[in-house]
């Protein structure tokens, strides 16, 4: 299946997005609205943060458990997203770039590497789907980027 990359700009530096986004905790302020239950393991921050989510959408709900498994500070960091009972295998990227006028562009791809027959046959839809979660994703994060720097900052 083809991936879904979504993106936002924001004022934070890469450096100050990539901090927040290096702790797996912070993850659950801005995915909430479909990535419920969470459970975390391993260390907080960093290579070997793990989570386990319920993912609601569309009217289903998975377990799926997420792991960083690169780090690049600050330009990058690589989850790999293992649901459905292994039969889905994903990985998700976060891709930081400093802009000219200053600030970050937050890039996040969701790219499958092994779906279940259904997510396959319905490609177009799950794609759709996962767009639609994943801008709202990026609204939030901004908005979670904004609170975090200001509190960081009182």
């Amino acid at each position: 299946m083809k991936s879904v990359t979504v993106s936002t700009d924001v004022p934070q530096t890469p450096e100050q997005v990539y901090d927040f986004l290096d702790v797996m905790a912070h993850h659950e302020r801005f995915t909430d609205h479909y990535l419920t239950d969470w459970r975390h393991s391993g260390p907080g921050r960093g290579v070997g943060s793990r989570a386990t989510v319920t993912a609601v959408l569309a009217g289903t709900r998975t377990d799926v458990t997420i792991e960083v498994v690169e780090a690049d500070a600050p330009r990058r960091l690589v989850e790999r997203n293992v649901s459905a009972a292994g039969r889905r295998l994903a990985r998700g990227t976060y891709t930081i770039e400093p802009l000219a006028a200053g600030g970050s562009r937050v890039s996040f791809t969701y790219a499958w590497l092994r779906a279940p027959l259904p997510d396959r046959l319905l490609g177009p839809l799950v794609r759709l789907v996962m767009r639609r979660a994943n801008l709202t994703v990026m609204r939030r994060l901004a908005t979670e980027l904004g609170r975090h720097v200001h509190a960081a900052g009182s």
